[in-house]
């Protein structure tokens, strides 16, 4: 078993622990998490009071047959067909939640696109460069971290590309 390091024995996630050791800029957003509303992201922006279009879902998908992340607003949904376009594949399905789950390390309403278990292809929506700062998931329900969309696609390797509706 792996130790943990003293940042994530003090509450931090493997999300924030990689944006730390990277160098990068960015602020933890913390509320206390309903489990009764229906959209975690939906429920992130209005804790937080920051509009939904600034605020990034991070969805699990299967791109003939390679989980591939698709970080995209969640005022909108995902355009299956331009992900799987996005990263020159031909079908994309959404993966099975247990799936994305093991894969990531993280649970579902909770998937950060940073510090996951496996390190999967990524495709950025292509507005978030309209914006100085975005939200993600920093790994847990009620916990989200606000940075520049160049520095998460950095950290990701993430494709740009529209594929959010």
């Amino acid at each position: 078993m792996a130790k943990k390091s003293k940042k994530q024995q003090s509450g931090g996630t493997p999300a924030t622990v990689a944006l730390t050791a990277a160098g990068v800029s960015y602020t933890v957003h913390a509320y206390d998490h309903d489990p009764a509303h229906p959209s975690y992201g939906e429920e992130a922006a209005e804790a937080m009071g920051v509009s939904p279009d600034r605020v990034f879902k991070t969805l699990v998908a299967d791109v003939d047959g390679t989980l591939t992340v698709a970080v995209v607003p969640v005022a909108g949904q995902l355009d299956l067909k331009a992900l799987a376009a996005a990263v020159g594949g031909k079908r994309a399905a959404m993966a099975d939640p247990a799936l994305a789950e093991r894969t990531t390390g993280y649970v579902r309403g909770g998937i950060s696109p940073l510090g996951q278990r496996k390190r999967l292809p990524t495709v950025l929506d292509a507005s978030a460069a309209a914006h100085a700062t975005i939200c993600v998931s920093a790994g847990r329900r009620g916990l989200e971290v606000e940075l520049a969309p160049e520095d998460l696609q950095k950290l990701t390797e993430a494709v740009l590309a529209p594929v959010g509706r």
